[in-house]
Order: C-alpha cells, then structure tokens, then sequence
C-alpha cells in the first residue's frame, strides 16, 4: 500500500476509488474485477471502499454515473443553452458523443454492460434507466421540438432518436470491440457528421405537391 495515498484527505477517497474501479473494470470486466484489487490500485484497505460502497455491484453503478451519466448533464446543459434551430445542434451532441467515444472509457462501460448485464442483471437495468433511458427521453424531446417548429417532417420521435443513436453505437462497439482484434481504425467524429448530415436531410420537411 502506497503511504502517499494514505495521507490522501478523506473526501478525495470516492474519486479515487471510482478512478481505480474505472481502469479495473475496462481491463477486467465486471466479473473479473474484485474489490481486493481495486483497494490496491487505490492504495487503500478493502474495508475503505466499504465506507462508500456497499459492494461491487454498488461501485460499478458508481462509475456509470460518474464516467458515463454525466456526459448526459453535459448534452442537457448544451441543450439549456441554445437558442437556434433544433438541427443546429443535433450535429453538436453526435459530434460530441463520438469525442467521449474516443477519447474516454465510455464506450468500454457500454461494451461491459452488454457482456455482462445477462449474468448481472441489476447492472443493465441500472444502465437502461440511467443512461439508455435518460438518453432516448432527451433526444426524442429534441425531435419533437423540432417537428413542432416546422424544421422536421412528421417523424415517429422513438424510432427517429434510434435511427439517430445507432452509429454512435456502432461507432463504440467497434472501437472497443474491432479495432483491438485488428480491425481499420474508425474516425468515430467523422462517422458522427456523416451521419448527422445524412439524417438532417432525411428529417427535412417534404416539399409540398403542385396543385
């Protein structure tokens, strides 16, 4: 056990728990990671990480809401900030999304939780109400604004807001699955215009028929 981490203050322990957990989770996955090492990665005893989390089930949840959920708070202060057309700023978040994918652990917590959440339930149904969830609500509100405002065709909202996500998804589950087993590497930023293009056109209201 490192002494430097010893003489930590108290309220800098979460954070450091959460950071070692992070790492140990990407590297290990859910089931293979064990408390025992995450105190050692945190340069605490075991019984530290038991002040602030019941179990590991509980430490995981942690570093979804730390690590992933937040970014969510990111897009809605965004969002609470802009004032222009809706198609302005769906580009913005996807462009956004891909930099977390590629440059945080956040799509490798995604690629956990759908390895993982059919053995740990508790886990995906936490990530489905916290992240998936909140996410859709979010994005399907968006779309909905702008088919009000006359800037979107009469869309279904749900399945628009999948249609929307779904190369994000793509984009994670190949830069965390594909490309560490050889695959091209993906511009995940490019692949996150490309798309925002493709589906702003696809959202255009659509030209009315002569009479």
């Amino acid at each position: 056990m490192r002494p430097a981490k010893q003489r930590r203050a108290p309220t800098e322990r979460p954070q450091e728990i959460l950071d070692a957990a992070l790492a140990l989770f990407v590297e290990k996955g859910f089931a293979g990671t064990r408390l025992d090492d995450v105190a050692e990665r945190a340069g605490l005893s075991k019984a530290a990480i038991y002040l602030y989390f019941d179990d590991k089930t509980a430490l995981f949840l942690g570093v979804v809401r730390h690590a992933v959920a937040s970014n969510l708070g990111t897009v809605e202060t965004m969002l609470a900030a802009h004032r222009g057309p809706v198609a302005a700023i769906i580009p913005r978040i996807l462009e956004f999304m891909a930099g977390r994918i590629e440059d945080t652990p956040m799509a490798s917590i995604g690629k956990i939780v759908i390895s993982e959440s059919r053995a740990f339930p508790e886990i995906g149904r936490f990530y489905l109400d916290e992240v998936i969830g909140r996410g859709l609500r979010l994005f399907e509100g968006l779309i909905a604004r702008g088919i009000a405002q006359g800037e979107f065709r009469k869309v279904d909202p749900a399945l628009t807001v999948r249609s929307l996500i779904g190369a994000m998804l793509l984009g994670g589950l190949w830069h965390t699955v594909f490309e560490p087993i050889g695959a091209e590497k993906l511009d995940v930023r490019a692949l996150a215009r490309h798309h925002a293009d493709l589906m702003l056109h696809a959202l255009r209201p659509m030209p009315e028929a002569p009479s």
